[in-house]
């Protein structure tokens, strides 16, 4: 079977995910049965009936049954991600911990576990336990070697430049976000809200990648791909929540491709030596680096070296060293002197530019 993307594939997920071709998806998002194990009605205080989770699709017999099934299509998606693919898994209390020990047992790599922390989650009724206010969702590669997409600097600036932390206060799907099916109640009792899966897929994808999703629901992971500029391969057994998430496909618009492109920092540029900016005429021997007020200076020597006063050594090191720090980076932190205005200006400028006009960008 090929794939076939922009889909949503009718059927049985370990049924599909076996006849997927090998090596084909970049990206998986699987929100799969949480085997909550309910055993009877939830009511409020007022004696109103909760809408809990209790269709089929969520009923095991046993735990060994469970574990059979996770192990069986987390294999499969395994099989079907290129060599540096990722999987992220969510679950509750009630799955999380042991579909973690089967994705290692798989192959799995674990990067990161993150905290779902919802805003408004649904209060405990009965009062026998904490509020249950979060999901774990699971991050991992496909295997120890993998290079996962990791869009670090993207997500800084979408965090108002501040490191992206690992719990995510975010509030669950409602509102005209939430879809109803003909009777005017939820079609689906998980529907995951957009902008967790919008973090996820800013995270660990870029245009043009494949994202799967093999419990597609009604299609919010398609659904944000589409609007990310991702292709998307969704796969679902219930027909009526197949026909919704087509409809709402068809009612998307992605984002204009000039907008597409994210912040990425130096990570994953090529690498540029400071002696290459020398070499290259750049820069020369002798020529003075200075700190960012001009509060330190250093020379540079014949070999990319810096020294001043006793000390010699990398950009790096003689920045940590006059700073009295234990490391720096030495690209941000010396700057050279323009020629004609003799303002300061970062070295990092010079490699960006060396980047450029050397087409170490492409």
């Amino acid at each position: 079977m090929d794939l076939n993307r922009n889909t949503i594939i009718e059927g049985e997920c370990i049924d599909v995910l076996s006849r997927l071709p090998d090596a084909s998806v970049d990206l998986i998002f699987a929100d799969p049965p949480y085997n909550l194990q309910l055993g009877g009605g939830l009511t409020r205080p007022d004696q109103s009936q909760v809408d809990g989770v209790t269709d089929d699709w969520d009923q095991f017999d046993s735990f060994d049954a469970y574990d059979l099934f996770t192990h069986e299509w987390l294999s499969q998606c395994r099989r079907i991600l290129k060599p540096d693919g990722a999987i992220w898994v969510i679950g509750s209390y009630h799955n999380i911990f042991r579909v973690g020990t089967i994705l290692q047992d798989t192959g799995f790599w674990i990067q990161n576990d993150v905290i779902w922390r919802k805003s408004n989650p649904m209060p405990n009724f009965k009062g026998t336990r904490f509020q249950n206010a979060h999901e774990t969702m699971i991050w991992a590669g496909k295997s120890e070697k993998s290079r996962v997409t990791f869009n670090y600097d993207a997500l800084k600036v979408f965090n108002d430049d501040k490191q992206m932390r690992s719990d995510w206060l975010i509030p669950i799907c409602g509102g005209a976000e939430r879809l109803k099916g003909e009777d005017g109640k939820k079609a689906h009792p998980t529907q995951k809200p957009e902008a967790l899966l919008r973090r996820i897929l800013l995270a660990s994808s870029n245009a043009g990648d494949v994202v799967l999703d093999p419990f597609s629901g009604t299609g919010t992971t398609a659904a944000v791909a589409k609007m990310l500029g991702r292709d998307y391969v969704g796969i679902e057994q219930d027909p009526a929540h197949v026909r919704l998430s087509r409809a709402r496909l068809a009612g998307i618009t992605p984002v204009a491709p000039d907008l597409l492109e994210i912040e990425r920092g130096n990570r994953g540029l090529p690498r540029v030596p400071f002696g290459a900016l020398i070499e290259n005429g750049w820069l020369k021997p002798g020529d003075r680096l200075y700190s960012p007020k001009r509060r330190f200076h250093a020379r540079i020597r014949i070999d990319g070296s810096l020294t001043t006063g006793d000390a010699t050594g990398s950009i790096h090191r003689i920045g940590a060293h006059v700073q009295k720090a234990p490391a720096c980076n030495g690209w941000t932190y010396w700057h050279y002197e323009e020629p004609k205005q003799g303002d300061l200006a970062p070295i990092d400028l010079l490699r960006r530019r060396y980047r450029t006009e050397m087409g170490l960008m492409a």
